[in-house]
């Protein structure tokens, strides 16, 4: 890294070197740690076990399944990253939560995009290996998001952000996207 470089960044004093991290780096660098342990684990290494040596599919079925699943992580990576740790300055982690609600991006269109985008990574996986395991794993990770979101997200945020939240949750759905834009929030 160039001299000029560092010096934006740190400081000297008594020969020892603090550094200044902005918010925005400090939310991306945490979300990135929590995306490869959580969703890593979640939508990654788990399948991977389940599936156990099953080849991949082939021709369109094969390029269908993998669609699935480059859009469940472009749709996650773009509401970690770019919703949680620059819009919301927080991360998808529940002990560092963004502190500004995000209704911005996909959360206009559905309040748990993130969610669904690590299902669409777990479903394209049991499509691509034909793993009745992985497509079972898929509905159990549903059901444990669908009550995380119910009995710790909601009333978290509800008494996080009061009536912006109330009027987000009455303009945007839970699961299934509206695709039109109407978030009164």
């Amino acid at each position: 890294m160039p001299r000029r470089a560092v010096k934006r960044l740190t400081m000297w004093k008594d020969e020892s070197k603090i550094i200044i991290v902005s918010p925005a780096v400090s939310a991306i660098a945490k979300t990135l740690v929590f995306t490869i342990l959580v969703p890593g684990t979640v939508a990654g290494y788990v399948p991977w076990r389940l599936r156990q040596h099953a080849m991949p599919s082939s021709g369109a079925e094969e390029w269908m399944a993998i669609g699935i699943i480059v859009t469940g992580i472009a749709i996650y990576l773009h509401t970690a990253f770019w919703g949680f740790a620059l819009v919301g300055a927080g991360t998808p982690a529940p002990i560092a939560p963004p502190k500004i609600l995000v209704v911005k991006g996909l959360h206009r269109f559905v309040r748990n995009p993130m969610y669904i985008g690590v299902a669409l990574v777990i479903g394209g996986q049991a499509w691509l290996f034909h793993s009745e395991a992985t497509a079972i794993y898929m509905a159990c990770m549903l059901l444990a998001a669908h009550l995380f979101v119910v009995f710790y997200e909601e009333p978290t945020l509800r008494k996080q952000f009061g009536e912006e939240y109330d009027r987000y949750r009455a303009s945007v759905p839970r699961w299934i996207p509206r695709l039109t834009r109407n978030c009164n929030c």
